[in-house]
């Protein structure tokens, strides 16, 4: 953004006279914070010290690794702390320790309201209270009823059970009763749809399911007659006290007359047999973005070596923390990220992504969201909501005065400077970021990216404008989400940071699609992780899928992944290609599909995009969800008129808004044969009730495929 060159000359000899008190202000405590803290300066260093110290090592020494953690070159660790090797004992510990903590808290509703729109749609708008917090002696008292409960009821020990409910509190603790009583879980999606729900319960052979009263309603009860083996189903709401309406031989109950049942002393005194670590804690179901859906079995001691590796790479993580759960817990970043703060006594406040922030979709206008009430430290995020935050941010910078939105500019790149130096600015976060950074509640000193590549536009901005670090992460289901995190002190973007302390990592050459360790200046090629958070395998699957998973002469487990990376000089990973995602041209050029996505999503025309290449063909094409805002002005500056649905279907301003993309790919340095040739456009967001988008908001690329059918033999010329 060029705006100092526009500014009136008295702006800016008054903006820098400000910036010269500010680097006084900011750089004299510093000096004097240095002499305080000497020795701790002396064994750390500064941050940009730190930032450049090697964070791995290739420790036989050759470009394709085994890369470890540079205080792990030695051994990999495997537990959080001596003798929890279980789930169950990690929730013993912390129960132990913290009993009186506020562990799982939920925000009380006050009222529920339809609220009509404009346009005659009715949205449920809600008032929210205080959070009300149980302690971890309640929670681990509740999780012990529970699981008594579920086994007087005839579930058995290693025999699977199903959860298929929304994140929420009971959530954790039906979690946390499976675990303490050996029954292997396993999660569905709450959006799944019926055909991958029917799928997952007959091939687990579930005859128990743990559900919410709204799913139960609107998508379990539709397929039940399709899942035979299905005796019992447990609601975690408390009403109402009978349910009505089911197939004979299925009983329905309130998951408070469970936790009764379980308290009676006879079933309370009933000997119960605990896990070992390699027991299966979890069959965790993948959210099929290549298709049917695949069960990972994650044994106790992979959960735990996994959350190990996580929680070393967060500084200072305490019972003082409180984290945020908002995200699938049927995904492994949530489920690991929330497990992470048990083991170390931190409160888990629960959230919703339609009620997270004061401008949520259903938080009544005038009435707080969820952040603003809880103000949690810790925060996981997918890209795609950390996009959507930068985009939304940025349209309200655009909407300031002149005056205004060049102060946010200039101190916007003035604090971008000065963290690349390694140096704070309180003054700076105080006067322009501080109303940004309270959208998350203005406490957030963690936020953890994982899922996707984010964006290096979407990192800066969160680094900036947020005052906390952002913690790029890399990790798959099959290794329980741990593999890498970046440093807090690394303000690099693009990268995904060095091996977990609990992994390590090897690059396996791909001709095809010419990536090498050999490679300069970076080695590159196909990553393998390898390490104790190495999951099982998949449930009941075929041998080829299994190929995935090899053992090494010296017993080691390694998985696979399929993602194509490159180490830097300093051991950090950066994720550059997808084999599953790299399509050859009929003219021989490979396109790699996610890195044409990630370049684009950084255009403000663009919501979401999914590129599209058939090797028949020599060109890509592409179908966009466009910004409305950007997308509206664009149409009112060419004088096309017609509602939001008229215009995405007016060919005119598919011309228009491919020229935008054109220019802003060609600004992003991509090829020419890379560049979408043509588009759809499309006025409905993809998310993941739609079946286009995971829960995690990967794209289902054969879904789109099958959705965009007739667009793509279009834009192909009928072929």
């Amino acid at each position: 953004m060029k705006l100092k060159d526009e500014l009136n000359p008295v702006i800016v000899v008054l903006f820098h006279v400000l910036l010269g008190l500010y680097t006084l202000i900011t750089f004299v405590p510093s000096g004097l914070l240095s002499m305080l803290s000497s020795s701790e300066q002396i064994r750390y260093g500064t941050e940009e010290e730190r930032a450049r110290r090697a964070k791995a090592k290739s420790v036989s020494g050759h470009p394709e690794g085994p890369y470890r953690a540079v205080c792990a070159a030695k051994r990999l660790l495997a537990t959080i702390h001596p003798g929890v090797d279980t789930l169950e004992k990690m929730l013993e510990y912390s129960a132990a320790k913290f009993p009186q903590r506020d562990f799982l808290g939920t925000r009380e509703i006050i009222c529920e309201e339809d609220e009509k729109q404009s346009n005659g749609k009715v949205f449920k708008k809600v008032i929210l209270g205080k959070y009300r917090w149980l302690t971890y002696e309640k929670a681990h008292r509740a999780a012990a009823q529970l699981g008594s409960g579920l086994a007087a009821l005839g579930q058995q020990p290693k025999t699977n059970i199903a959860i298929f409910c929304e994140t929420r509190a009971e959530w954790m603790i039906a979690a946390q009763a499976c675990f303490m009583y050996n029954f292997p879980l396993v999660t569905l999606y709450s959006t799944l749809g019926g055909p991958a729900i029917a799928h997952g319960l007959n091939e687990a052979q579930v005859s128990h399911i743990i559900t919410s009263r709204e799913l139960l309603e609107t998508r379990l009860k539709a397929i039940l007659i399709e899942v035979p083996r299905l005796q019992h189903i447990i609601v975690v709401d408390d009403t109402p006290t009978s349910w009505p309406g089911f197939p004979r031989g299925i009983s329905v109950h309130n998951m408070a007359a469970v936790q009764q049942l379980g308290a009676k002393p006879d079933n309370a005194s009933r000997e119960r047999k605990q896990p070992l670590p390699t027991d299966i804690a979890v069959i965790m179901y993948t959210s099929g973005s290549t298709g049917i859906p695949k069960g990972v079995m994650i044994s106790h001691s992979n959960l735990i070596a996994g959350i190990t590796g996580m929680a070393e790479r967060i500084s200072n993580l305490c019972e003082d923390d409180t984290y945020i759960g908002y995200l699938p817990l049927a995904h492994v970043l949530e489920l690991s990220a929330e497990m992470v703060c048990v083991a170390h006594g931190c409160r888990i406040g629960y959230s919703s992504p339609q009620t997270l922030s004061d401008q949520s979709t259903k938080i009544k206008k005038g009435s707080k969201g969820d952040t603003s009430v809880l103000q949690p430290t810790l925060m996981a995020a997918v890209p795609e909501i950390m996009d959507r935050i930068y985009k939304n941010v940025m349209a309200k910078v655009e909407e300031m005065s002149y005056f205004q939105r060049t102060l946010f500019t200039l101190a916007f790149n003035y604090k971008l400077e000065q963290l690349s130096k390694g140096n704070s600015t309180p003054l700076c976060d105080r006067l322009v970021f501080k109303k940004v950074q309270s959208l998350l509640g203005g406490r957030t000193r963690v936020l953890l990216s994982g899922g996707a590549p984010l964006s290096a536009a979407t990192q800066r901005f969160m680094n900036v404008c947020f005052c906390c670090p952002v913690g790029q992460g890399y990790g798959l289901t099959e290794t329980c989400g741990a593999g890498t995190i970046s440093e807090s002190w690394d303000y690099s973007t693009g990268r995904v940071g060095g091996p977990l302390v609990c992994s390590e990592f090897k690059l396996k050459d791909w001709l095809e699609g010419g990536y090498r360790s050999t490679d300069k200046p970076h080695p590159r090629g196909e990553i393998l992780i390898g390490g104790p958070n190495v999951t099982m395998g998949y449930y009941k699957n075929d041998p080829k899928k299994q190929e995935d998973f090899v053992v090494d002469e010296n017993g080691q487990r390694w998985f696979c992944t399929g993602d194509i990376g490159e180490f830097h000089s300093d051991g950090c990973l950066k994720i550059i290609d997808r084999k599953k995602d790299l399509v050859k041209l009929q003219a021989g050029e490979y396109v790699s599909l996610g890195k044409v996505e990630a370049m684009l999503k950084n255009c403000p025309l663009i919501d979401n995009i999914c590129a599209y290449a058939n090797s028949d063909e020599t060109y890509v094409i592409g179908f966009v969800v466009p910004n409305q805002k950007h997308f509206m002005a664009l149409a009112e500056q060419y004088g096309v008129r017609g509602s939001w649905i008229e215009l995405c279907d007016n060919s005119t301003m598919e011309e228009l808004a491919l020229k935008v993309i054109t220019e802003a790919a060609l600004a992003a340095q991509l090829e020419r044969f890379e560049i979408p040739r043509k588009i759809r456009l499309s006025p409905d967001p993809w998310t993941p009730e739609t079946g286009l988008v995971t829960d995690a908001f990967k794209l289902k690329r054969k879904e789109l495929k099958s959705h965009y059918k007739d667009d793509i033999e279009r834009m192909y010329g009928g072929k």
